[in-house]
């Protein structure tokens, strides 16, 4: 039975379950046909109104065939669903996780007869197409769009390990950074499960290399899943075990930077200003690197975005007047310029905003809400709607305006669609 048939089975239409639920009845439809999942917060209401637990939805959610092998229900140049990226882009983590795993274990001889014939530099090319990728992901508006090409990559990737059985360091090295791009992918898209077995895995291998930067830099990727789901504190001990790593790691890189940049983001969820000012304080000496400290792709701190980053760390700290004049400052980068980084520029608008709402400026939040809300919809990002419903939680009082109330409901629409 799926998610339909326990639907009718019920007596419901899909209007009135979408009324039961506060979703839009096109979102119930695109869950049956299995185009996209539920989020996480909407799956107890949707279980309890079909009268199923959570494992039991978890079935009625299983997609159709067609649609996991992308012969039916995608729009063309659609990425598969979630249901899809369970069963294919899991299985070649895991296949990539094996197969390291075990040929690293071998003795040098064993390993070596493994690997006999093995074309030289085929590591690097692996490495030059995934900074191909990340180049691509960073500047694609709806990074979705990357997965067919990311899973290709992926299939190709694991084929050598498969037919060469290389897992040298620098093998390693490729599987991770690229599985570190899945995840970014997914985390995009709000699959949280999925981003954070991606990152998982991305760990395990960079282990298996001792690559140090890359295994620091999936656990901070990891920490930014729990941050999400408001677990700060197993974020700032994750971020613990990030900073040591990256002290292992290599110095002319801005790695350990980066971890205090994140760092500062949990402590200042956790309240504290000291140790948030002083994380902020070791992200600042990146501008101490020479050279570019940057090598693209799974690492790209430069201190680009340390006004924003700052800034944001106040609003969460309720330093208002702290937070607006460096926001403001932020907002006049040429980065932030309207049609360049959607995402940067509406975390700083939504913080503005957020700035707005917790003074009861009514002219601020619209302001700034209503070009965030636009840019929101033009990326099609989740991150940008994750940070616009953080502005719906400070909405308030402010909410019986009506232009207000209309901006909270486009942001709810946003979060469904």
């Amino acid at each position: 039975m799926g998610l339909a048939e326990r639907r009718r089975a019920l007596g419901y239409g899909q209007e009135e379950l979408a009324q039961l639920l506060g979703v839009d009845r096109t979102t119930v439809g695109r869950w049956e046909n299995g185009r996209v999942y539920p989020q996480p917060p909407q799956r107890r209401g949707l279980a309890a109104a079909l009268e199923v637990s959570l494992e039991e939805l978890e079935a009625l959610l299983v997609p159709p065939l067609g649609a996991v092998r992308g012969t039916v229900g995608h729009e063309a140049g659609e990425p598969p669903n979630a249901g899809a990226f369970d069963e294919m882009m899991r299985r070649a983590f895991l296949r990539i996780l094996t197969v390291s795993g075990a040929l690293t274990a071998l003795p040098p001889g064993e390993a070596d007869a493994l690997t006999a014939g093995f074309r030289a530099g085929a590591a690097d090319d692996y490495t030059r197409m995934n900074s191909h990728l990340w180049q691509v992901y960073q500047l694609s508006r709806s990074k979705r769009a990357l997965y067919p090409v990311v899973l290709d990559q992926m299939a190709t990737l694991n084929e050598a390990l498969t037919r060469h059985s290389r897992c040298d360091p620098p093998m390693l090295k490729a599987a991770a950074d690229l599985l570190q791009l899945v995840g970014e992918v997914a985390f995009d898209g709000n699959r949280y499960a999925d981003a954070s077995a991606s990152y998982a895995l991305a760990a395990s291998v960079g282990k298996d290399a001792q690559a140090y930067d890359l295994w620091a830099c999936a656990l901070v990727r990891h920490a930014y899943v729990d941050m999400s789901e408001g677990h700060y504190r197993q974020a700032a001990q994750i971020l613990g075990a990030a900073e040591r790593l990256a002290a292992r790691g290599d110095g002319a890189l801005s790695t350990r930077h980066w971890v205090a940049s994140v760092q500062a983001e949990a402590y200042a969820a956790l309240g504290d200003l000291d140790a948030c000012e002083r994380a902020m304080d070791r992200a600042e000496t990146v501008r101490d690197l020479t050279g570019s400290g940057v090598p693209g792709g799974w690492l790209r701190f430069d201190g680009a975005r340390l006004a924003e980053e700052r800034g944001a760390r106040y609003v969460r700290l309720d330093r208002l007047d702290l937070a607006e004049a460096v926001l403001e400052l932020a907002l006049k980068q040429p980065a932030l310029a309207p049609g360049h980084s959607y995402r940067r520029r509406c975390a700083v608008l939504t913080d503005l905003a957020v700035i707005g709402a917790k003074r009861r400026d009514l002219d601020q939040v619209l302001t700034y809400g209503d070009e965030a809300i636009s840019l929101a919809r033009a990326s099609g990002s989740g991150y940008v709607v994750r940070r616009l419903r953080a502005l719906c939680d400070e909405l308030g009082p402010l909410s019986r305006d009506r232009r207000v109330a209309e901006l909270g409901a486009e942001i709810a629409t946003l979060s469904t669609s």
